[in-house]
């Protein structure tokens, strides 16, 4: 056998392999996406009108549309139970669905970088360091609820999950951090005004003008419909709006219906109508 004829054996092997493996790929993608379009057991979905209240309201072509992106998240993203925390299918189901219906009509695949969610049972403490206008460091130990400083694991505590389900304010720690992560995932660019993206213009416009809108009030002792702790920063602002967008949507559509109209346009979601 001539040196070409090798070559030609060893091209068409590998292409016989190649072509094996993407076949192989496509039939497991095709199969996940299969077994992730068969709906819930009923069981699931009683974890879900309990633990949260919301899921009730989504029209119902909506959670047959949520539910293989959940599916999806359960099998990519590890959930860790810290503190003794079990970690039961009522946890991870709760969280995921919550998670999910941030991006279920945005962009199914936004938490591809995500690979965990850490839980504890009950607020956690973490330390923070600050700089002051001396550029003096000092840090500082806080017990905290929730946590997405990055984009690759979120940690939240379990009380507050459910807490969350309970509280009649636009309070939901969930939605909260994960609207945190989807800014961290793009490096913050969405709560970034000054970056001067033609993209997000009319985003960052809006965003600007109610947060300075929020800020003022706060230091006037006025009542805001979105949670004062917001002022902090536009980071907070765009995940307390988040919280108010889908806990106190018909509120939130009247009193502030350009940031309603903005946030609509960004999640794919109009909750006022549920």
């Amino acid at each position: 056998m001539s040196d070409d004829q090798r070559l030609l054996v060893v091209v068409l092997a590998g292409l016989a392999i190649l072509i094996a493996l993407l076949s192989w790929q496509a039939l497991r993608h095709r199969r996940r996406a299969e077994a992730f379009r068969e709906p819930l057991p009923e069981e699931w979905r009683k974890y879900l009108e309990r633990g949260f209240p919301l899921y009730r309201r989504l029209p119902r072509d909506l959670r047959m549309k949520l539910e293989p992106v959940v599916r999806a998240f359960l099998a990519d993203v590890r959930f860790v139970g810290c503190q003794g925390l079990e970690m039961t299918d009522e946890v991870r189901l709760v969280i995921a669905t919550q998670a999910c219906l941030l991006i279920v009509e945005r962009d199914p695949k936004a938490y591809a970088g995500l690979s965990s969610v850490l839980v504890y049972p009950d607020e956690f403490v973490v330390t923070e360091r600050h700089e002051d206008e001396a550029g003096v460091i000092s840090e500082a130990q806080s017990a905290v609820q929730g946590q997405s400083e990055d984009d690759q694991r979120i940690i939240l505590s379990w009380r507050d999950v459910m807490e969350s389900a309970a509280d009649e304010d636009a309070y939901h720690v969930v939605l909260h951090e994960f609207a945190h992560y989807l800014d961290n995932s793009v490096g913050g660019l969405l709560t970034d005004t000054e970056s001067g993206s033609e993209k997000l213009k009319d985003w960052h416009d809006v965003l600007a003008r109610e947060y300075t809108a929020l800020c003022e009030a706060v230091e006037n002792g006025e009542e805001t419909l979105v949670d004062e702790n917001a002022a902090e920063h536009p980071a907070e602002f765009f995940a307390y709006a988040t919280e108010a967008f889908f806990e106190k949507s018909a509120a939130l559509a009247q009193s502030h219906p350009a940031l309603y109209a903005q946030l609509r346009s960004f999640y794919g979601l109009d909750p006022a109508t549920w």
